[in-house]
């Protein structure tokens, strides 16, 4: 059984009902409204998003992150619900400060199964996830009020200087490609200095790499990236398949039913690299 057919039964296999849809979207040309249809059971009354749609925490509240990720699956569906975007971008408005920030979670996090790396950390409001969702919004083409308030936060914030985590630069720079007369040098030097950030592909420990900057050849940021690195990390991408046919994690989410929903989510992710890249 060949790269694909391992990872697809996998998914058929051990993936949910989102990933399942997205996959056939993906690679078998079903229509995205079952992508969009199987994002509705994650969303709240109040337009955010719940329910462990982001695996690692299993509280049903509407949180940051989980609107964030039902945005990316959106966006890797080519899925479009401007309702169901907006809805979900006046409960950002609801929750954010009045500058417009919001933060990845909040505390009723706390009340359920949650991995380690959860903490009152995530509770703050900052650039994660906001400048990230500001900028899934503009590769949306949805418009909001939030958005604007939000998006002046946000430059306020990048002027004093970038974020030190790789997470939160990954963010930022999601904000910065929408934006006019991005400094390319300035991001590049500043990617060396990063926490948690996984240069080198050799490296096996927990990091952002370069494909998450840059997951397609057509990429805003491919251009910090030179090539044999890339193909580099595509090749690690490549060896890191598991036995089962489905991509491992690098941290522990809290119990099992989320390991295999998050190891089902980065399947279709790496999947989608490979296609991307040609390497499927």
């Amino acid at each position: 059984m060949d790269i694909f057919e391992a990872a697809r039964e996998f998914v058929r296999r051990e993936g949910r009902l989102v990933e399942r849809r997205l996959f056939a979207t993906v690679f078998e040309g079903a229509d995205p409204i079952g992508v969009v249809d199987a994002l509705r059971g994650y969303r709240n009354a109040d337009g955010g998003f719940g329910h462990g749609l982001e695996p690692d925490k299993r509280v049903p509240d509407s949180q940051g992150l989980d609107v964030e990720t039902a945005f990316n699956v959106l966006i890797a569906a080519g899925a479009r619900d401007d309702e169901l975007v907006r809805g979900a971008c006046d409960w950002l408005a609801s929750v954010a400060t009045p500058e417009g920030a919001v933060s990845l979670g909040t505390a009723a996090i706390e009340g359920y199964p949650h991995a380690d790396h959860w903490a009152a950390w995530a509770y703050q409001p900052g650039l994660n996830p906001t400048a990230g969702l500001v900028g899934r919004l503009h590769t949306l083409g949805v418009e909001h009020p939030w958005r604007d308030r939000a998006a002046q936060w946000c430059r306020a914030q990048l002027a004093e200087g970038f974020p030190e985590d790789a997470h939160a630069m990954h963010e930022s720079m999601e904000f910065l490609e929408h934006e006019p007369d991005v400094d390319i040098d300035r991001v590049r030097d500043w990617l060396p200095k990063l926490s948690h950030y996984r240069a080198d592909a050799a490296d096996p420990s927990y990091g952002v790499t370069p494909l998450q900057f840059a997951p397609t050849p057509d990429s805003f940021w491919r251009q910090l990236f030179d090539d044999a690195q890339l193909q580099a990390h595509l090749d690690r991408l490549l060896a890191d398949q598991q036995p089962d046919g489905g991509w491992a994690l690098t941290w522990e989410p809290p119990g099992q039913a989320a390991t295999l929903e998050y190891r089902g989510a980065v399947t279709v992710a790496a999947l989608t690299k490979l296609k991307a890249w040609g390497r499927l």
